[in-house]
């Protein structure tokens, strides 16, 4: 009798416990090998992510501001489930990208998502370089999660680089010691490890090294900018994402390795300044020991995005090295020396600027004949509101007509161009921001906006993310923006100066509507 009953139940209580099983979030580990060792990741729901893997040796002791040296071979099979440690750094408060990992001087290590299935050809690949003014940031904050991007098809990778004073110094000692003559950008030098490193291995994950779109905001943006025309960086990507990068000057001013320009110093007198003041005199190789003896802290000595103003005597910032760094972008694409790869370009509405004028004459007086013009463009209202009308003049001079400046400077080579403004505001935020902030797009681009605005998020809100980020995932497949389900996006021509707007209302390809104030802030630069 409990034999017949068991016999009965048995078959319903398993397909019980199957369709429990199959509701079940699927989790499971997935090994590749590549250049230095086997690696577990975690697959989640049809995503594998690989987390933490070193590219290059940690930057520490001997091998702080020297040129990224490989990474050290592991054997048997190294656990790939979490990320590294971002890099050292002061984090900032009330940053829209917080940290996920606590900083630290061992921070040279990326990621990559891919689809735990696929079949066919291998995947494209996207690169991502995160933003935070080459002093904060890193790349495991939620909202640059790769997952979707894998779920669409593409191979996702962020990574670490140096940042502050780790990634961006000089000093006498320093030059004399190198011997390839690869000195202050250390920050840059551990991009182009990173691709590098793409270009060995990525295959090994699914990924077509053939078909490779580095993107990046604000400083990412702007490196992406000096990647392209880095003779270093040739032919280890084939497409760019600009998202709020400039274009124009070196986006965190120009400072010369060797020799002063104007007021500013040079990168080397910079150095010497901040080891003073750390009570470290000399140029000599005792100097470099005590400056590499310093911890951690140390070097950070309070520097960040909110203080890195107040200690421009002790940090330079990226500088022109004469290597990587030989011009600033807007020379170097005029001279039309860059690979004619596919680019979208773009920034936002209410961007980020460095108003300087003490008053709203003095402001327009910088427009010259055009200071009338100027007036009725920027203030039309005659509010003669100092703080909102200069912002609006130095975001669209730092960063707005920039991104025009390189879409138009392309285009006029034959180059492929889609130019971007981002205008969303999600529902939520509304009431407070009259336009999208300075790297409110990110979540849009990578489709995580729910990690940004959680409880908050408006159906409004995912759909022009999705909206967005298939743009981009289309950009990465084919080298142009365009594709099924999606608002035509021209690609761009001074001619026509048509852009692709971001809007509460949708996206919708319209003439640029700040042409007028651009063209004003274009003569701020000559």
């Amino acid at each position: 009798m409990h034999k017949g009953i068991f016999n009965k139940l048995c078959p319903s209580l398993l397909g019980v416990l199957l369709a429990a099983i199959l509701a079940m979030p699927a989790f499971a580990q997935q090994m590749v090998s590549i250049d230095s060792g086997k690696l577990q990741g975690l697959t989640s729901n049809g995503v594998t992510a690989f987390k933490g893997i070193p590219y290059a040796a940690p930057p520490v002791g001997e091998l702080r501001w020297r040129e990224p040296q490989p990474a050290t071979r592991w054997s048997g099979i190294r656990s790939a489930v979490e990320y590294g440690h971002d890099c050292m750094q002061l984090p900032f408060p009330g940053d829209a990208a917080p940290l996920g990992t606590p900083p630290a001087e061992d921070c040279l290590v990326l990621n990559v998502w891919t689809p735990a299935k696929y079949q066919g050809h291998a995947l494209p690949v996207m690169v991502w370089i995160h933003g935070g003014g080459f002093v904060n940031g890193g790349s495991s904050p939620a909202v640059y999660d790769g997952t979707p991007f894998a779920r669409d098809g593409v191979v996702f990778v962020s990574f670490n680089y140096r940042l502050g004073r780790f990634g961006f110094f000089a000093h006498p000692a320093l030059t004399s010691e190198s011997t390839s003559g690869m000195l202050g950008n250390y920050g840059y030098m551990d991009q182009i490890a990173a691709l590098r490193w793409v270009q060995r291995n990525i295959a090994a994950f699914g990924g077509d090294p053939r078909k490779v779109t580095l993107f990046g905001e604000s400083a990412g943006g702007g490196s992406v900018h000096i990647l392209i025309n880095a003779p270093q960086a040739r032919g280890l990507f084939q497409q760019a994402i600009i998202e709020s990068g400039g274009g124009r000057g070196n986006l965190m001013g120009e400072v010369r390795l060797h020799e002063a320009v104007g007021k500013r110093p040079s990168a080397e007198t910079i150095g010497l300044a901040f080891a003073k003041a750390r009570g470290i005199e000399g140029e000599g190789a005792e100097a470099l020991r005590k400056l590499r003896a310093l911890p951690a802290d140390a070097i950070v000595d309070g520097l960040n995005m909110a203080t890195m103003g107040q200690a421009a005597d002790t940090y330079p910032g990226p500088m022109t090295d004469g290597k990587i760094v030989s011009s600033d972008p807007a020379d170097a694409y005029l001279a039309g020396t860059q690979p004619h790869i596919p680019v979208i370009v773009g920034a936002n509405s209410s961007e980020i600027g460095f108003p300087s004028a003490k008053t709203i004459d003095e402001l327009f007086a910088a427009f010259g004949n055009d200071a009338a013009a100027a007036r009725h463009a920027y203030d039309p209202e005659n509010s003669g509101d100092l703080k909102s009308v200069g912002m609006r003049v130095a975001s669209d001079a730092m960063m707005v007509e920039p991104a025009r400046f390189v879409a138009a400077t392309l285009s006029e080579q034959k180059q492929p161009v889609w130019e971007y403004r981002f205008s969303y505001v999600a529902e939520s935020m509304r009431k407070e921001w009259s336009g999208a902030p300075h790297a409110s797009e990110i979540p849009y681009a990578f489709d995580t906006v729910r990690a940004r605005y959680t409880s908050k998020l408006a159906s409004a809100d995912a759909a022009m993310a999705q909206t967005m980020h298939h743009y981009w995932v289309q950009f990465a497949k084919t080298g142009n923006p365009n594709g099924p389900g999606l608002p035509s996006w021209p690609q761009y021509s001074v001619k026509d100066d048509v852009l692709m707007n971001f809007t509460n209302y949708g996206a919708a390809a319209e003439t640029d509507p700040w042409k007028t104030r651009l063209d004003l802030a274009a003569s701020l630069d000559k």
